[in-house]
């Protein structure tokens, strides 16, 4: 990074509660949404690193409301979190540092939303599961997660995006993506469409237990892949949960199910070798039993019936967007390649191939489990 890039830095970064005298920043190229660098800062002869993050405005259109349910939701979980015990806790829960003013968030002169966290050190993350403690810690851990925030007061957590999960509007925008084909790619992802139009249903799974008030509400991660989970160098075992902008309220399948998109496949989300995406069942089961240790305290009945093919649903879902957005011209997904997101959707739709196969043996264990 030029020298005038690390001043925008300093300066940025000086906005913010910390008493500690800039060292460097750089550029941390990780995650599809925001712009996110890292920022080194010296106390008392003692490198401190933090992560400073402009808010992609363009995908979050109310970016305040974003920090707001973020603030929220790691007061809470750290107020939980020092009930059990005080160990590691800045390493156990994201730690959100306010602005000199008091802010969850600081807005430059030009709009853009800036937020800070302490770094988290010794950590590292996965794309996919490299083992079955990997997949039975992951599980377990998100299930923590909702179990600790299922007594957040839900009007404290807004929606950060509208109708982020709601199928039948992302099947709305692939048709006119489709029907517009603003870049011409329509013609080249023929296959993919006719599987969207051919599994159509699926998004539709929920619908009734939700009109039945058989699934309720509750305040849900949506975005519980693997790399979202900081997992200790040296003993594996699970630290932090991070990336809490689409925390708001939801239905726990949304969070299981992405769990069993990343961590039952062996293959990369963007995986050009479609031989490698499978369901490891084995990777399935040491999931579903980490996070049933943990949730079936507050689940009810019916929402532990929708957790075998929650995975389906969130998979089919993921694999419209990512179809729509190539076709829209990448506009939502960052793509690093020619055809990034296409490559993306085929993995998706591949998986819930697999899926389909291995429904009955899915819902045979979860049974068996709850």
């Amino acid at each position: 990074m030029n020298e005038a890039n690390e001043k925008f830095l300093e300066k940025l970064i000086s906005k913010f509660q910390i008493v500690a005298e800039f060292v460097e920043g750089h550029a941390w190229v990780k995650g599809h949404i925001n712009d996110t660098y890292i920022v080194t800062c010296q106390q008392g002869g003692s490198p401190i690193r933090y992560i400073l993050q402009r808010i992609n405005h363009d995908v979050f259109h109310q970016p305040a409301v974003v920090m707001q349910n973020v603030k929220a939701t790691t007061e809470h979980l750290r107020k939980k979190i020092t009930e059990e015990s005080s160990v590691d806790l800045t390493r156990r829960t994201m730690t959100l540092v306010p602005t000199r003013g008091g802010a969850p968030y600081y807005q430059d002169i030009k709009g853009n939303f800036w937020r800070t966290y302490v770094f988290i050190e010794r950590v590292e993350s996965s794309h996919v599961a490299e083992n079955l403690n990997q997949a039975e810690q992951v599980g377990r851990a998100f299930g923590l997660f909702q179990k600790r925030l299922s007594d957040l007061p839900s009007e404290k957590i807004q929606e950060t995006i509208p109708q982020f999960h709601n199928g039948a509007l992302r099947l709305q925008a692939l048709e006119q993506a489709i029907n517009e084909d603003l870049h011409g790619r329509a013609s080249k992802t023929q296959d993919e469409i006719d599987f969207c139009r051919k599994h159509k249903d699926i998004v539709h799974t929920f619908t009734s237990a939700i009109n039945e008030g058989k699934l309720p509400v509750r305040i849900t991660h949506n975005d519980t892949k693997i790399d979202n989970v900081l997992l200790d160098s040296e003993s594996g075992e699970v630290m932090c949960i991070v990336d809490l902008d689409t925390v708001m309220p939801g239905l726990v399948h949304y969070d299981f199910g992405d769990m069993v998109r990343t961590l039952t496949s062996p293959a990369d989300e963007d995986d050009r070798n479609l031989e490698k995406v499978t369901i490891r069942m084995e990777f399935f089961e040491a999931l579903s039993n980490g996070y049933l240790s943990e949730a079936k305290s507050f689940l009810n009945e019916t929402e532990k019936d929708y957790l075998a093919v929650s995975g389906k649903v969130i998979t089919f879902q993921l694999g419209i967007r990512f179809l729509t957005d190539h076709l829209n011209g990448d506009l939502y997904f960052r793509a690093h390649r020619d055809e990034h997101n296409l490559d993306r959707a085929r993995v998706q739709f591949k998986l819930v191939e697999k899926m389909i196969e291995n429904e009955p043996a899915m819902k045979s264990l979860i049974s068996s489990l709850s």
